[in-house]
């Protein structure tokens, strides 16, 4: 089992501190990230070690790791390269890059070349259409990329190379990517010195420019201020007695009706399972008066059939020519053998063609 470092343990803390104390396990997804960063993928060492730090259960920390593809369940290589190969990019040539890249490679999807340097993987989508077919390395992206320029990449990074993506920062291991997504700054030097947007991405921007289109009362001036003067003004206006003081009932609603504290003492959650499921002793506010169905007699079979008609009427047929829902007939016969066993008789099964068994 990994025995992680104190410096990993100091980061969980850190993670920990950002949430207030009673919602703890809202770090869990960023303390993924924390522990694959020591391991390149999430162990079970690591789930344990999140549950521990947490208070959580193994199971609870593992249905959360198993849900987003994200985080890896096995060693993963040092570059994870992903190749869309969904609608748009498949169209543009993704689904030949990412053949090539098996070929050459001689790995499947999810699977790791013997040097454990790539893992290849086939992605539903990056989100980045206008610049398919798309591949990233590491979560950065390498746009309108052919198999010939993908090959390209990756043999530049089995050489030790770090090739620039075309959009974003330079290039880091997937073991450094972790660490960012858990929320800590990436102190190589000049990390974030490299990169920018691409031209489909400022298109929006240029259009705004030529046709003179703005935000109102938006100062591009505005200084924005650091996080230790964001705090220090927080600070400050916290132990700072409010000056103004609280206006009235009748002057915040203009009604002379007494101020009665309004029903909020249960959590919303308590709330919402109550109102889907009231009883007698729970209001439901947002249906009053709604009473829950007493048990009646079944609906006859001509209710049933006119019921039947109306809904052919209103969903004609599609446009291939084919009918809207079942088969006619084998809605005919399940309304008969309905009819017969309401009259106490024992109707015949029927198969799908009609045919008594």
């Amino acid at each position: 089992m990994t025995v992680f470092t104190e410096e990993t343990r100091e980061r969980a803390r850190e993670i920990i501190s950002r949430y207030p104390a009673d919602r703890s396990r809202s770090a869990l997804l960023p303390l993924l990230h924390l522990v694959q960063s020591e391991e390149g993928y999430v162990s079970p060492a690591g789930v344990a070690f999140c549950a521990e730090v947490l208070g959580l259960n193994k199971a609870q920390v593992g249905a959360v790791a198993t849900f987003y593809t994200m985080y890896k369940r096995k060693p993963t290589g040092d570059y994870l390269v992903s190749v869309c190969t969904n609608t748009m990019c498949n169209v543009l040539g993704g689904q030949e890059v990412y053949d090539n890249l098996a070929q050459h490679l001689g790995v499947g999807h999810d699977e790791t070349t013997a040097d454990g340097k790539i893992t290849l993987e086939h992605a539903e989508c990056l989100a980045a259409c206008d610049y398919g077919p798309v591949m990233t390395v590491n979560y950065d992206f390498f746009d309108g990329v052919d198999p010939q320029g993908a090959l390209g990449v990756v043999e530049e990074i089995r050489a030790g190379g770090r090739p620039m993506p075309t959009r974003g920062a330079r290039l880091c291991t997937l073991k450094e990517m972790a660490v960012q997504l858990a929320g800590f700054a990436d102190d190589r030097d000049g990390a974030v010195a490299d990169g920018g947007p691409g031209e489909p991405t400022l298109r929006g921007l240029r259009l705004a420019e030529q046709h003179g289109i703005a935000v109102p009362g938006f100062d591009p001036n505005t200084p924005i201020r650091s996080k230790a003067e964001a705090d220090k003004a927080a600070a400050q206006a916290k132990a700072e007695p409010a000056k103004a003081e609280p206006a009235k009932p009748e002057q915040a609603t203009g009604s002379t009706a007494p101020d009665v504290k309004a029903p909020d003492d249960k959590s919303p959650q308590v709330r919402t399972a109550e109102t889907r499921q009231p009883d007698a002793r729970t209001a439901v506010p947002d249906a009053p008066g709604t009473k829950v169905p007493a048990d009646t007699t079944a609906p006859a079979p001509r209710d049933a059939e006119a019921a039947q008609a109306a809904g052919v009427v209103a969903n004609p047929p599609a446009g291939d020519g084919k009918p809207a829902g079942d088969e006619a007939g084998a809605q005919e016969r399940n309304l008969k053998e309905a009819s017969a066993g309401a009259n106490g008789a024992s109707p015949a099964v029927a198969s799908e063609t009609g045919g008594q068994k």
